[in-house]
C-alpha cells in the first residue's frame, strides 16, 4: 500500500490508524511505552503517599492547608475538555476532514497551554509561600510527581504541534494518520494520570 497515496473521503478506510502494517507496529511500540510510563507514575505516586506531610518538625505546610481546590478543579476541567476536543479531532481524521481535524487539535493545544500556565502559576505561588522543592520530603515528592506530569503535558503539546506543522501541506495519508491517532491516545493517558493526581494528591489531601 502506498502510504503517501492521495485519498478522498469515499476511499478513506474506516480505521486508517491500523490500516497498514506500519500503523499496527506503531501501536505495539506505543503500548510498550505506556506500560513503562505507568510503572514510572505508579512509583511516583507510591513515593508521594509515603512522604505526604513529612517535613521539618513544626512545619506549617500540610496538604490540607496548602492546596487550593478551586484552582486545581479549574485545571482539571480544562484538561478534560482538551481530551474531548482531541476526540473530535480524531473523529474528523477518520472522516478524512483534515482541516477540521487541525482546527480541533489547535483548540486542544490552546487548552493544554492554558493548563500548563495555571500549573506554573500554582508552583510559583507555593514557592513564594516558602514551599519549594527542597523544603521537605513532602515538597520534593509533590513537585516531582506533579512536575513530571507537567513535563508529559509539554511533550504531548510538542507532539501535536510538530505533527500539525509538518503535515500542514501534506494532508492525511496512511503514513501520518497513525501518528495523529497515537498522539491523541497519549493525550488521553496524560488526562487519566491527572485525574489520579487530582484525586490522590489534591482531593484526598484537602479532605483528609
Amino acid at each position: 500500500m502506498d502510504l503517501n497515496k492521495r485519498y478522498t473521503a469515499q476511499s478513506w478506510p474506516d480505521h486508517p490508524e491500523t490500516a497498514t502494517l506500519e500503523g499496527k507496529n506503531k501501536f505495539v511500540g506505543f503500548w510498550l511505552l505506556l506500560a513503562a510510563e505507568t510503572v514510572t507514575f505508579a512509583s511516583l505516586f507510591a513515593t508521594y503517599l509515603a512522604l505526604k506531610d513529612k517535613g521539618p518538625q513544626g512545619s506549617e505546610f500540610t496538604a490540607a492547608g496548602l492546596f487550593e481546590l478551586p484552582l486545581v478543579f479549574a485545571m482539571t476541567m480544562i484538561l478534560l475538555t482538551s481530551s474531548l476536543t482531541s476526540v473530535y479531532a480524531m473523529h474528523h481524521m477518520k472522516n478524512h476532514n483534515f482541516k477540521a481535524m487541525q482546527a480541533w487539535l489547535g483548540i486542544t493545544v490552546l487548552l493544554g497551554i492554558t493548563f500548563l500556565g495555571l500549573e506554573i502559576y500554582e508552583f510559583n505561588h507555593y514557592v513564594h509561600l516558602g514551599f519549594g522543592f527542597t523544603h521537605s520530603a513532602f515538597s520534593s515528592a509533590f513537585f516531582v510527581l506533579v512536575g513530571t506530569h507537567g513535563a508529559h503535558v509539554l511533550f504531548g503539546l510538542s507532539w501535536f504541534i510538530a505533527l500539525m506543522i509538518r503535515n500542514s501541506k501534506r494532508g492525511l495519508n496512511m503514513y501520518n494518520a497513525p501518528k495523529f491517532y497515537l498522539a491523541a491516545l497519549y493525550w488521553h493517558f496524560i488526562d487519566v494520570v491527572w485525574v489520579f493526581i487530582f484525586t490522590v494528591v489534591y482531593l484526598m489531601g484537602v479532605i483528609g
